[in-house]
C-alpha cells in the first residue's frame, strides 16, 4: 500500500447554486482529496489545521475513511477556516461572498513521521510557503510531487509560488490559470512554458469540458463525462486531484501511460462529487458506481476506425 501526503484545507463552505444552498457544511482542499484518494488502496494523511469548532463527527468521517488525521491540527478556542460562494446558472463562475482564513491563518504544517517517507505528496491549494514547507519536511524526496495553486497566488506571492513549481513533479491548474501563469492562450504554448519552470507533467483542468495531461512532447485529453444533473462543481478539482494521486499512489507507477489512467480516474471521481451538495456524494459511492462510470468513460472514447 503506498503512503500518499495530503496537504490542503479542512474547512466549513456555505454554498449557493441555483439548485440550493447550504449553512456551513464540510468543505476544504483536503477533504475532497482525502475522500477521492480513500478510494483505492493507499496509506494517506492529512495535514491541516481547523478550530474547536469543528465537529468531532467530521473527524471520525475522515478517519472510518483510514485517512490519517494525526496530523490534522486542532486549535483550542479557534475557529475553522469558512468559505461562502454563490454560483451563477452556468455553474462555470462564482462569487465569493466571504472568506475567513481564522486558524489558517497561522498554519504551520507537521508531516507525520510515518508519512515522511511517503512516495507521492498531494499539495492542495495554499499559500506557497505552506507547500514548500511540507516537501522541506520530507526525508527524501518523493516519487511524485503533485501542486495544486490557483489565480491568487499567482497575483499575490508569485516568487514564492515559482520556487515551490521549481520542486515538483506534476502542476494541475485550469486553463484560465494556464494563461495567467505563462502570457499564452495556446495551452499546448502554456504547458511547454510550465516545463521550463521546473514540472514533468502539467495537467490543464478545463471544468466541463475535460482535462488535459501534458508530458514533453506527449499530450493525453480526457473527456469530462455528460451529465444529466450538475448540482455543486465546488470542490470537484481537488477531488480530481484526489482521484489522481490515490491512484498513483495504490500503483506505484509513475509512467506517461499510468498517468493517462489516473487522469481517468480522477475524472470519473469528480463526476460523482458535483451530483450533490459539498462531500455530500463522496461519502455514499461504492465500487459498483465507481467502476459503472468507468465503463461509461471507457465507452465514451472508445472506437475503431479504418484509415483510408
Amino acid at each position: 500500500m503506498g503512503k500518499l501526503v495530503i496537504v490542503g484545507t479542512v474547512a466549513f463552505d456555505a454554498i449557493e447554486t441555483p439548485f440550493g444552498k447550504t449553512d456551513k457544511i464540510l468543505g476544504g482542499a483536503a477533504t475532497f482529496i482525502g475522500l477521492a484518494a480513500s478510494q483505492f488502496q493507499v496509506d494517506s494523511a492529512i495535514v491541516s489545521v481547523v478550530g474547536e469548532d469543528f465537529p468531532q463527527e467530521y473527524l471520525d468521517l475522515l478517519s472510518k475513511r483510514n485517512i490519517d488525521i494525526s496530523s490534522l491540527e486542532v486549535v483550542k478556542g479557534g475557529k475553522t477556516f469558512f468559505w461562502k460562494g454563490k454560483y451563477h446558472n452556468d455553474l462555470n463562475s462564482r462569487d465569493t461572498l466571504a472568506t475567513e482564513l481564522n486558524v489558517l491563518a497561522d498554519f504551520n504544517p507537521v508531516v507525520p513521521s510515518g508519512y515522511k517517507n511517503a512516495e507521492v505528496v498531494m499539495l492542495g491549494n495554499l499559500h506557497p510557503n505552506i507547500q514548500m514547507s511540507v516537501i522541506d519536511q520530507m526525508e527524501k524526496r518523493p516519487k511524485l510531487i503533485v501542486l495544486d495553486t490557483m489565480n491568487f497566488w499567482m497575483d499575490n506571492a508569485l516568487g514564492e509560488l515559482m520556487e515551490v513549481i521549481k520542486r515538483i513533479d506534476v502542476l494541475t491548474i485550469n486553463d484560465e490559470e494556464a494563461r495567467q501563469l505563462t502570457g499564452e492562450y495556446s495551452l499546448v504554448k502554456a504547458a511547454q512554458k510550465i516545463f521550463k519552470m521546473g514540472p514533468k507533467y502539467v495537467v490543464i483542468k478545463k471544468g466541463e469540458h475535460g482535462a488535459l495531461l501534458f508530458h514533453e512532447e506527449q499530450v493525453f485529453f480526457a473527456p469530462a463525462l455528460p451529465l444529466e444533473d450538475v448540482f455543486d462543481p465546488t470542490g470537484a478539482g481537488d477531488t480530481f486531484a484526489g482521484g489522481f494521486t490515490g491512484y498513483l499512489a495504490a500503483s506505484d507507477n509513475i509512467s506517461f501511460d499510468n498517468l493517462k489512467k489516473a487522469v481517468i480516474h480522477g475524472s470519473n471521481l469528480a463526476s460523482f462529487s458535483v451530483e450533490k451538495f459539498g462531500t455530500e456524494r463522496m461519502l455514499d459511492l461504492d465500487r459498483d458506481d465507481i467502476n459503472s462510470r468507468l465503463h461509461q468513460f471507457k465507452a465514451l472514447t472508445q472506437f475503431e476506425i479504418e484509415l483510408q
